[in-house]
């Protein structure tokens, strides 16, 4: 992963090339406080600003669909599927996540043959080809900010940064020092810019695992006031903010009270969409007030039967230039015997799509956008 310039000079960049353009884009101010007349924020949507009296009409823009799965890795019954990285996701899910525009997910694992394993219960990684597979799969990009991504130590972390660049595959949330670690990931969907920001709350091993200005390592999100500046910043870049985390409590379908106060913090710094990962069963998912919120998206390629096999693909869609909020669906899904992820219909089906459509009450959020 490259280092990037400092975010102030990156803003610069930004609004040069915006000036150069002749156009008005979200974020070119000169900081806090400033005005930014040209474009708006709906139903927690960017939408582009309104044509002048007297411009041509022009065809509304085309919808963009983001979806997102819960953690992956590749141990044990999952690493056999690297034998052949084009089918390992299987052909029961590979078709639905090709289909969006991004599709994003948790990569729970190092990618390294070296390394020393770090004073913890359990340690994952996999090889190179773990790229290979997620592309095959048509995922876009993956989140690292999580709790086994230093399971090998800062050697692990540096092989795993090395692979995918050398895969040309997009991994976010970790670096090689806290500039990197904290810079999302930007990429533009007919002309919309949407970025990922990748964040832990796991405090296992917390404070040696997370990025410094002169440290390797990852996001965490004991570094608060650098995650909700991450988030500002990221809108300086991108009309839609989405901050992956990785949080809560193991096994337990209802989001703890940490969870829910740093999302109404992100929410408040900016964020457009928060997704989770972690706690090995679904949690629900809503909005809170503009911002919508997927708690957790459970196991979703994944090496044991553990809490749940249930899991499922989110699907936001969203209408650029339209005043009008995300649409959200849910395809159900279960952990199957060989680790993959395969699409339930049906009485299982609907089985699972009630269930998770009900943890939307203990997650205190709503079915539709609130002011």
């Amino acid at each position: 992963m490259r280092s990037l310039p400092p975010v102030a000079l990156r803003r610069a960049y930004a609004c040069l090339a915006v000036i150069l353009a002749g156009v008005a884009v979200v974020g070119c101010h000169a900081g806090p406080g400033s005005s930014n007349a040209g474009a708006k924020f709906v139903s927690g949507q960017a939408t582009a600003p309104s044509a002048s009296p007297g411009a041509s009409g022009s065809a509304k823009p085309a919808d963009i669909t983001l979806e997102f799965a819960g953690d992956v890795h590749f141990m044990q019954r999952t690493a056999k599927l690297l034998s052949d990285p084009a089918t390992a996701f299987g052909p029961s899910i590979t078709p639905l996540l090709s289909a969006a525009d991004v599709t994003t997910l948790n990569l729970e694992t190092a990618v390294t043959d070296r390394g020393t394993p770090q004073p913890k219960t359990f340690h994952f990684r996999t090889n190179p080809s773990a790229f290979d597979a997620l592309r095959a799969a048509g995922v876009d990009g993956v989140t690292i900010a999580n709790n086994h991504i230093l399971d090998y130590g800062r050697i692990g972390l540096t092989d795993t940064l090395a692979a995918a660049k050398a895969k040309d595959f997009p991994v976010y949330g970790a670096g090689d020092n806290a500039d990197q670690a904290w810079t999302p990931w930007v990429t533009t969907v007919r002309g919309t810019r949407l970025a990922y920001l990748g964040v832990s709350d796991v405090q296992e091993l917390s404070s040696s695992w997370i990025a410094t200005p002169t440290r390797s390592g990852e996001a965490i999100a004991n570094n608060l006031s650098r995650t909700l500046d991450a988030i500002r910043d990221a809108h300086q870049v991108a009309d839609v903010v989405i901050v992956f985390m990785h949080w809560g409590t193991e096994g337990d379908s209802c989001p703890n009270s940490s969870q829910k106060k740093l999302a109404k913090q992100m929410a408040d710094a900016g964020a457009n969409i928060i997704i989770g990962s972690h706690v090995h069963t679904l949690q629900g998912s809503g909005w809170l007030g503009n911002t919508f919120v997927a708690y957790g998206m459970g196991n979703f390629l994944w090496y044991i039967n553990s809490w749940s096999t249930e899991t499922g693909v989110l699907k936001l869609t969203l209408h650029p230039g339209a005043d009008e909020p995300y649409k959200s669906s849910f395809t159900p899904a279960i952990v199957s015997s060989t680790g993959q992820p395969v699409i339930q219909t049906g009485a299982k089906g609907a089985a699972i799509s009630k269930r998770y459509a009900s943890l939307r009450a203990c997650a205190g959020l709503s079915a539709t956008p609130t002011p």
